[in-house]
């Protein structure tokens, strides 16, 4: 589950343990005394007392953070580690009470779990109420629920999953989410029931559908054609970016769109293929595919005549082959 990795991940950050933490290496910046005061010091603040010299046996907040940042220091970032990892590893030194407990739901506001094997996204994904960005790539995932997700994200990423299905998604989605990430899942067919619309998606700017197996371009721009933020469109690797007239059916149907396919739309290509959203008759839902075989080597010519003496009662031998393409 997204709970179970999100704890790992917590886990392989360290976040209290040295050099983060509270400890007898930082004890006395943190003290009954000073804690309250030391409470309002945020990343990149010098906490009260700093200059003074440390205690026998405390490291100065420098010298932790450094332990955490040089690459030859056995408490280096770990693989895979995010400059927003690296920032709650800082946070952990010079404001531990921040992070510590159930506070660190409150400070996350970028999450990557890759990789990880993540099958489910359950209901402990509410607890980060403040985050904006979540990026759950190349993990297991085949369905996930809207209600599981907070209501400040923006910014969602599912690309190299296993995802056959939007509708549990598709309703009552974060109403300010601007990037949707679908790129490498396993959508198929005519996308039903109006899953990419403006009514579940109204702030949608970038969208990543590529390398699905979506055919139906017409359905899919009736949807899509409601987004008025939308600007970033990525529908490459699907069946129907076959059809010839893919890219200026798109391009004229999509008035606002600025990136097709990671190419810019220019406004000679918008003036060419002006009018031709108009045209849908020019959208075959199918293609033709001629294969030429040059050579073949290591098996008898069937074309070859055989040479037979007049008279003769040899058998004769033919030969015939199947080739096989897959697409």
């Amino acid at each position: 589950s997204f709970t179970a990795a999100f704890q790992e991940h917590l886990r392989r950050l360290g976040l209290r343990d040295f050099p983060c933490g509270l400890g007898s290496w930082n004890k006395s910046r943190f003290d009954a005394h000073t804690s309250s005061r030391r409470g309002q010091a945020g990343l990149g603040t010098e906490p009260a007392g700093q200059e003074e010299a440390m205690p026998v046996g405390e490291e100065s907040p420098e010298a932790l953070v450094e332990l955490l940042s040089h690459q030859h220091s056995p408490w280096a970032p770990p693989p895979g580690c995010s400059p927003q990892d690296q920032h709650l590893r800082e946070m952990a030194v010079l404001t531990p009470e921040l992070i510590c407990g159930s506070n660190i739901f409150q400070v996350l506001r970028s999450l990557r779990i890759v990789g990880k094997g993540v099958e489910e996204v359950d209901e402990g994904l509410l607890q980060l109420q403040q985050l904006e960005e979540l990026v759950l790539s190349a993990n297991h995932i085949g369905r996930i629920t809207s209600a599981n997700l907070p209501r400040t994200l923006k910014v969602l990423e599912l690309c190299c999953n296993a995802v056959a299905d939007l509708q549990d998604l598709c309703v009552e989605p974060p109403l300010e989410l601007q990037h949707l990430g679908l790129g490498h899942n396993r959508l198929c067919g005519p996308l039903r029931d109006k899953f990419l619309t403006a009514a579940s998606w109204p702030n949608l700017v970038s969208l990543d559908l590529s390398f699905n197996n979506l055919t139906d371009l017409l359905g899919l721009v009736s949807q899509l054609s409601s987004l008025q933020k939308l600007r970033v469109l990525v529908l490459q690797g699907n069946p129907l970016a076959l059809i010839p007239t893919y890219r200026g059916f798109l391009v004229d149907s999509l008035p606002k769109l600025a990136i097709l396919d990671d190419i810019n739309v220019e406004p000679d290509e918008r003036h060419k293929f002006r009018s031709l959203a108009r045209q849908p008759e020019l959208i075959r839902s199918e293609a033709r595919v001629v294969v030429s075989v040059g050579e073949i080597k290591g098996v008898p010519d069937p074309s070859a005549q055989q040479q037979l003496e007049v008279g003769t009662e040899a058998p004769v031998i033919t030969y015939s082959y199947c080739v096989t393409y897959e697409f």
